[in-house]
């Protein structure tokens, strides 16, 4: 794949995220520019009742003609984007005695009662193009076991760290990128995931390099261990699914590539509640909030990042999402009074050197 990809950078390319009846109209969003409507006889304007504009952003009008978005919007997503995953993320730590599957399933059932409204409202149909299924199914499941895995990270280590290592995805996008799609792997492309993997080294810190030493971990070491080889697992998984999607490209609505990562995330962690005998309703109604919010706040991020690479350079959108692992450590501090240790701040240091390295020479390329 030539130079590394950011896992934003690829999907934005992959996707191509550029459908003209996905233009967000809601008032309340700063600086952005309402939608031109000249089509005659077209049916009645409005925002997409299911869902409302800031989550699906349907027109009744497939003519309507955009005007150029206000500058800097697109990053202005990006970074709302992270906040709302980091939020979902803190959620998933506070929530007490429930499984990270179950957090899952909870997350898949309120997501698809937003979801199918939509489709329904879009007309894109539930099964895809005959040609894109298999590679949707395998979305669904590469997917939905990513986001049981950064649950279960999350439950288990500190956000920081989870977080940190979650966000060497593109390492791991570039290799199969490679393997896959036969695209180029440099030189350069190595030496940002040696880089990377460093990151990553440093968070694990483990005992064959760093021996005994467990300073700085709340958790045990065990759970640690646990933690971050999960969020490791997420990594190379939500790297798969960026390459299906690269795969894809644009013949599939992105709400019908959400649609396949519920409706098989939801029997995929029943199945698994059901062997490891973990479901559990949460009795605080707390807990409960958190579980629905999660859901909403999954989705929210989700459509604001493709709204942003939608409308802004996909490099710059790959640089800015570096605030994910900002809002993750402030959350840490802020909330478990949990000061990141300089392991995960090295460590953090460089994954995010690795992925802006990457995406900066990529985009150096592409101007070319």
């Amino acid at each position: 794949m030539g130079p590394p990809e950011s896992a934003t950078e690829l999907a934005a390319e992959a996707v191509e995220l550029r459908e003209p009846e996905l233009q967000l109209a809601d008032p309340a969003s700063p600086g952005e520019e309402h939608v031109d409507v000249e089509a005659e006889g077209a049916p009645g304007r409005g925002r997409c009742w299911p869902c409302g504009a800031w989550a699906c952003g349907s027109r009744g009008e497939p003519e309507a003609k955009k005007k150029a978005p206000c500058p800097g919007l697109g990053l202005f997503y990006t970074v709302l984007s992270a906040f709302l995953f980091s939020v979902a993320s803190l959620f998933v730590k506070k929530v007490q005695g429930v499984h990270a599957v179950e957090i899952s399933a909870f997350r898949c059932v309120v997501q698809m009662l937003v979801i199918v409204p939509c489709l329904i409202y879009r007309k894109t149909g539930f099964i895809g193009p005959k040609g894109q299924r298999l590679f949707l199914f395998l979305r669904g499941v590469f997917g939905s076991s990513a986001m049981i895995l950064m649950y279960y990270a999350f439950q288990t280590t500190s956000l920081a760290d989870a977080t940190v290592i979650a966000f060497s995805c593109p390492v791991f996008t570039s290799i199969f990128a490679w393997i896959f799609l036969k695209e180029k792997y440099s030189l350069w492309d190595a030496f940002f995931t040696l880089f990377a993997i460093a990151g990553v080294i440093l968070i694990v810190r483990p005992s064959f390099i760093f021996g005994s030493d467990t300073s700085g971990m709340r958790e045990s070491y065990s759970e640690h261990i646990k933690g971050t080889f999960a969020a490791i697992g997420h990594a190379v998984l939500a790297a798969m699914t960026l390459v299906i999607l690269r795969k894809m490209g644009k013949s599939v609505d992105y709400f019908l590539s959400i649609w396949y990562y519920v409706i098989l995330g939801l029997p995929q962690a029943i199945i698994i509640l059901f062997v490891i005998g973990e479901w559990s309703l949460p009795y605080c109604g707390l807990d409960r909030l958190f579980l629905i919010l999660i859901g909403l706040l999954g989705l929210g991020g989700q459509i604001f990042i493709t709204k942003a690479v939608q409308i802004e350079k996909a490099g710059l959108v790959a640089i800015m999402k570096t605030m994910d692992i900002v809002f993750a450590f402030i959350f840490q501090i802020a909330f478990f009074d949990n000061v990141p240790t300089w392991w995960t701040v090295g460590g953090a240091l460089c994954v995010v050197v690795s992925t802006t390295g990457a995406t900066i020479r990529r985009w150096l390329q592409s101007s070319k």
